[in-house]
Order: C-alpha cells, then sequence, then structure tokens
C-alpha cells in the first residue's frame, strides 16, 4: 500500500502495538529515506527498576527499516515482501528516560538493495545498526536488524 509520509505517521502512531507502549513516530523524511522516532516512558512501558521494559526498546525498532524498504521500493514499482529477518539487541545503560533513535537510508545503500533485487534470486539482505539514545544523547541500546527484502516478480 502506497501512503504519503505524513499519513503513515498518523497511522503509525495510532497503530495499537506501539501506541500502547508510547513508541511515537516524529517524522517520516521524504521519500521515505529516514525515520525519526521517540519511546516515551510512562508506567506503560516501566519495568519493575523504573527503566522502560527491554520488550519495548526492541519493538521500537523492529518495525522501520522493513517498513521504509517498502516504501522506497513499491515507489519504484517493484512488487517486493519485506521483513526483519533477524535482530540482536545489546541492552548498554537502563533507559531511564524518554528514548530516541533515527534511520537514514542512503542511495548507496538503495541502489545496492535495488542491484541485488534485479539479479536472479531476487532478494537482499542487509544488517543495519539501530542506535537508541537517551536524553542526554548517550547510547543505551543497539540493534543490529537484519532486514530481508524480495522482489516478488523474480520466482
Amino acid at each position: 500500500m502506497l501512503i504519503s509520509e505524513k499519513s503513515l505517521k498518523w497511522v503509525i502512531r495510532f497503530y495499537p502495538p506501539l501506541f500502547f507502549q508510547r513508541i511515537q513516530v516524529t517524522a517520516f523524511s521524504l521519500g521515505f529515506r529516514g525515520v525519526n522516532v521517540r519511546i516515551k516512558k510512562s508506567r506503560f512501558n516501566k519495568n519493575y527498576n523504573g527503566s522502560i521494559f527491554g520488550g519495548t526498546l526492541f519493538s521500537a525498532a523492529d518495525p522501520f527499516y522493513p517498513l521504509l524498504f517498502h516504501q522506497i521500493f513499491k515507489r519504484k514499482g517493484y512488487k517486493v515482501i519485506v521483513w526483519l529477518k533477524s535482530a540482536q539487541v545489546s541492552y548498554l545503560k537502563p533507559a531511564a528516560t524518554n528514548m530516541f533513535f533515527s534511520i537514514n537510508i542512503d542511495d548507496d545503500t538503495i541502489s545496492a538493495a535495488e542491484a541485488a533485487l534485479n539479479k536472479d534470486e531476487g532478494k537482499y539482505t542487509q544488517i543495519f545498526p539501530i542506535e537508541i539514545l537517551n536524553k542526554q544523547s548517550e547510547l543505551c541500546v543497539l540493534v543490529n536488524a537484519e532486514v530481508y527484502v524480495r522482489n516478488l516478480a523474480i520466482e
């Protein structure tokens, strides 16, 4: 489904699995080349120690690379399926404040993915780091997200 950056921002804001964990998209970049995400600390996502629950932090990182790649390639006319194939999460510091992260996909990455999608196998996999920061811009969580993109026109 093609949707504008502004519309998807609001759809995602009220998507229940993210809404109830207080995960909010603050902005999508033009052409879905990036996203800014905030994880608000609240009583809904606070653990026993008073920091943000690790599952909330992972949930925040999970959907955005696949979502960006899907929108980018749909706009290029591809029929693709995209998902997060695997992820490795390192919790480095307690998430005691609101948390933030940004994802950006550059032209070289898109070109490499497109080249892979047009080859015989028609698939692209890549690991991307997501650094989740606290209010003081300290790295608290590092997620290495492996994205899988498949060109459905090639079987």
